[in-house]
C-alpha cells in the first residue's frame, strides 16, 4: 500500500524539496500553499499532514485542531522555524504526532513519519487475539483495568512510540516496560533499564551516556553508557521524574536527535533506542511548579499508560495471591495448599497502600508462618488484621461474603447474558451488536475477551 502525505508548507521552495524527498522514499504526495487549500485536499486517504506553523489564511495550528477533530486517526507533525520550545509544546498539547524545527535533519524527518504512519496503523487495527497470546511477562489479571493495559501493550509494543508509564509504587511499571519490549520487534535486543532515583546527580551522566578514559577522576578506562548498550533495543528509565534539570536538557536532545557525546568524548555516537520511562511522580504538576522541563514532559508522554492501583482491581487479588503462593512453594521448598475463606476475605478487603509489591511480601511471610496445609488467621500479621477490621467494623470470621461483592458477581453475570443475547441476535456481528448496546466496537470486543466470548 502507497501512503499519502499531505505536505502544507506557504514556500513554494520547501513543497518542492519536501516533495522529492518523499517521493523518492516511495510515498504519494499532495501539496497546499496554506491551510485552506490543505483543508481541500483532506480526505480519508491522507495518512500523514507535515504542516509548517506560520502560513497566511489559515495557520498551522488552526489546521491542526481542524484535522484532529474532522479526522482524528491522521497524525499531524509540525515544521517551524519560527516556533519556540512553548509554542511546540502547545502544538503537542493541542493533538500534534511530533514537531521538527528548521532547518531539520532529512532522516530526523523521514523517521518520524514512518512512525507516524506506523502509530495510525495500530490504532485502526482490530482487537485479533485474547490477552492469553500476549507475553505478559509476569503480569497477573482479568479485570476490566487489566484488559485495558494488555490491549494498550499490544497496540503500543510493535511501534518505536516513546512510553511514559505513571502509577503508585509496586504497580507494576517495571512488568508493563518489560511487557511492551517483549511484544515489539526488538525482543531478541537488550533491555537495558535504570533506576534514575538510585544515581547520584554527579554519576547520571556518565551512567546514561558513558565515557571516555581520563573524562574524570578515576576514569581509568572508557565505559559505554546505558543509551550504548540499549542500541537497536529497548531503555527503560525508571523514576525518570528524579532526573536533575541540567540533565534533562540532554535527554531531550537524545530523544530528538538519537545521538549524544560520552563524558569527556567529542565524536557523536548515534543511536536506536526506544525509550520507556516511568515514574509515581505527577510530572505535570512538576511541570507547573519549574522542576521538570515541559518540552521533555512531552517528549515523553507521547503514549501514556497509567497503571491503576491494586485497591482500584481488587477482583485482581486472589489471582495474584494464588499466584506468589506457588512461585513462593517453589522458591521455600514448602506445600502450603491455599488460603482458608478467612483470609481471602481478609486479603479482599485491606486497601494495599504498597500494591502488589506489599501482596507480594505479605505472601512470601506468610508462606513461612504457615504452620498448616492452609494459610490461616493466624498466619496474617497483626498488622494487617488490624487494618481489614477496622475497614469491616466486625472480626473477619465473624462476615459474610461482602454486599459489594455479591453484588458485582451478579451484575457481571448480567452484563454477560446481555452481549450474548445481543450477539445472538445479531448473527455474531460484532459492530450491529456494539451498536445495539450503546457500546464502541473496541468496548464490546473488550467485555467479548473477558467473559470469554471470543471464537
Amino acid at each position: 500500500m502507497t501512503h499519502k502525505i499531505l505536505i502544507v508548507d506557504d514556500e513554494q521552495n520547501m513543497r518542492t524539496v519536501l516533495t522529492a524527498m518523499l517521493v523518492k522514499e516511495g510515498y504519494e504526495v499532495v501539496a497546499a500553499a496554506d491551510g485552506a487549500e490543505a483543508l481541500q485536499l483532506l480526505d480519508d486517504d491522507v495518512s500523514v499532514v507535515v504542516t509548517d506553523l506560520k502560513m497566511p489564511k489559515i495557520d498551522g495550528m488552526a489546521l491542526l485542531e481542524k484535522v484532529t477533530n474532522d479526522f482524528p486517526s491522521i497524525p499531524v507533525i509540525m515544521i517551524t522555524a519560527f516556533g519556540t520550545v512553548s509554542t511546540a509544546v502547545d502544538a503537542l498539547k493541542k493533538g500534534a504526532f511530533d514537531f521538527i524545527t528548521k532547518p531539520f535533519d532529512r532522516d530526523e524527518l523521514k523517521n518520524v513519519i514512518v512512525k507516524a504512519i506506523r502509530t495510525m496503523e495500530l490504532n485502526e487495527e482490530e482487537i485479533r487475539f485474547s490477552p492469553d497470546d500476549l507475553d505478559h511477562q509476569g503480569l497477573v489479571g482479568s479485570s476490566a483495568p487489566m484488559l485495558a493495559i494488555y490491549e494498550t501493550i499490544r497496540r503500543v509494543a510493535p511501534t518505536t512510540t516513546t512510553v511514559l508509564i505513571t502509577g503508585e509504587t509496586g504497580t507494576g511499571k517495571e512488568l508493563v516496560a518489560r511487557a511492551i519490549h517483549m511484544n515489539s520487534p526488538r525482543r531478541n535486543q537488550p533491555f537495558i533499564k535504570i533506576n534514575c532515583a538510585a544515581i547520584s546527580e554527579n554519576l547520571m551522566e556518565s551512567e546514561l551516556f558513558g565515557h571516555e578514559k581520563g573524562a574524570f577522576t578515576g576514569a581509568a578506562a572508557s565505559k559505554q553508557g546505558r543509551f550504548e548498550l540499549a542500541h537497536k533495543g529497548s531503555l527503560f528509565l525508571d523514576e525518570v521524574g528524579d532526573i536533575p534539570r541540567d540533565m534533562q536538557v540532554k535527554l531531550l536532545r537524545v530523544l530528538q536527535e538519537q545521538e549524544f557525546e560520552r563524558v569527556g568524548g567529542l565524536r557523536s555516537i548515534r543511536v536506536d533506542v526506544r525509550l520507556i520511562t516511568a515514574t509515581n511522580r505527577n510530572l505535570q504538576q512538576d511541570v507547573k511548579e519549574g522542576r521538570f522541563r515541559e518540552d521533555l514532559f512531552y517528549r515523553m508522554n507521547v503514549f501514556p499508560v497509567h497503571l491503576p492501583p491494586l485497591r482500584e482491581r481488587k477482583e485482581d487479588i486472589v489471582p495474584l495471591s494464588d499466584f506468589f503462593l506457588e512461585r513462593f512453594n517453589r522458591k521455600l521448598n514448602r506445600q502450603v495448599a491455599g488460603f482458608s475463606s478467612d483470609v481471602r476475605e481478609l486479603l479482599l478487603r485491606y486497601e494495599w497502600p504498597g500494591n502488589i509489591r506489599e501482596l507480594e511480601n505479605l505472601v512470601e511471610r506468610m508462606v513461612l508462618m504457615a504452620s498448616g496445609p492452609t494459610i490461616e488467621i493466624s498466619d496474617v500479621p497483626p498488622e494487617i488484621q488490624s487494618a481489614g477490621a477496622l475497614l469491616s467494623g466486625t472480626p473477619p470470621e465473624k462476615r459474610d461474603k461482602p454486599f459489594k461483592d455479591f453484588l458485582r458477581d451478579h451484575m457481571e453475570n448480567l452484563e454477560r447474558q446481555m452481549v450474548m443475547k445481543s450477539l445472538e441476535e445479531c448473527g455474531g456481528n460484532v459492530t450491529k451488536a456494539a451498536r445495539q448496546l450503546g457500546l464502541s466496537r473496541k468496548g464490546l470486543q473488550l467485555k467479548m475477551i473477558k467473559y470469554g466470548l471470543r471464537k
